[in-house]
């Protein structure tokens, strides 16, 4: 009697663990026969749900972390789709290519490789999984450039028609830098934005005082502004300063940030002519058209996929 007492004791238990192990190792989609479990939906959704300081945990919350799972999940299901039409297309990512980016994201955040490593740590990530998401940008990338960018089109009238309506703001962008300040949650950033408009306090010494960025101590100089290489986002916000320019408060991953765009050692801005700003201004044509074009493309792609949800 007592084995027995004491064995429902242990079965008692290790039952939270199993149901934990059970709803982890449920199938949150398949697609196109790949399975995407709830272990690995959470797992990709951690970065988020701490952004939005919502906790699966939290019964008051189950609401608010659905509809972020959601989100996450259709990110994960467009991966699988675009790795599966890369291996279609035969577009692959050589190991070098993702260790230049690595490279440039240490040198942009004028980090050693052992600082770099060291704030992966800290963020309970690792040089493996930081490979692996990097890999699948780029797959991404060259996807994109393939199946969307050759099928965008910018004819010269319209480069032209866009110059001579915005030709005041196409001036010389190389050698401009990149400052940003995100500020501590207990700084008043309204307070600190006023003062940065007005000239009362310095960028630098915004950053210095209030920043939690790790390049706090160079002003929050982020190096040489990489215009090829932004996101649609940031190439929208930066491509609307000049130099000098600080950018209004916005949102960055849960924190209050503000941008400043400035050229080491000063200097007024070369104004460009038309031949030189049709770069810029095909850059700038494009990307919505690309975009429109993308969502097109990933509609297509998910009309032809096999794709079963089961949150």
């Amino acid at each position: 009697m007592k084995k027995a007492s004491v064995l429902l004791l242990c079965l008692a238990l290790l039952w939270p663990c199993a149901v934990q192990a059970a709803q982890l190792n449920k199938i949150a989609a398949v697609v196109n026969g790949q399975v995407i479990t709830m272990f690995d939906l959470q797992k990709n959704a951690l970065p988020e749900l701490a952004r939005a300081r919502l906790s699966p945990d939290n019964p008051k919350q189950a609401k608010a972390v659905d509809a972020v799972l959601r989100k996450v999940l259709d990110v994960m299901v467009m991966d699988i789709l675009i790795v599966q039409e890369a291996k279609r297309l035969k577009a692959t990512v050589a190991p070098s290519e993702v260790d230049d980016e690595i490279t440039r994201i240490m040198k942009g955040n004028n980090l050693t490789r052992e600082q770099f490593e060291a704030q992966l740590a800290r963020q309970k990530s690792s040089v493996a999984e930081l490979r692996s998401g990097i890999e699948k940008n780029l797959l991404r990338q060259k996807v994109m450039s393939m199946e969307v960018g050759r099928r965008v089109v910018v004819t010269p009238d319209e480069i032209k028609a866009y110059y001579e309506a915005h030709k005041d703001t196409f001036y010389d962008r190389t050698g401009l830098h990149m400052g940003i300040l995100v500020y501590s949650p207990k700084a008043n950033a309204a307070s600190v934005a006023a003062q940065i408009k007005s000239g009362s306090l310095g960028f630098a010494e915004a950053v210095s005082k209030y920043s939690v960025a790790p390049n706090r101590d160079k002003g929050g100089d982020m190096g040489p502004v990489e215009w090829e290489r932004l996101n649609p986002e940031w190439e929208a916000r930066l491509s609307k300063m000049k130099p000098g320019d600080v950018t209004e408060i916005f949102d960055l991953q849960g924190h209050k940030a503000q941008v400043h765009l400035f050229r080491p050692g000063g200097g007024a801005a070369r104004m460009l002519t038309f031949e030189e700003a049709k770069p810029q201004i095909d850059a700038r044509l494009r990307q919505p058209k690309a975009m429109e074009r993308f969502e097109d493309y990933s509609a297509q792609l998910r009309r032809k996929a096999v794709i079963d949800i089961r949150l």
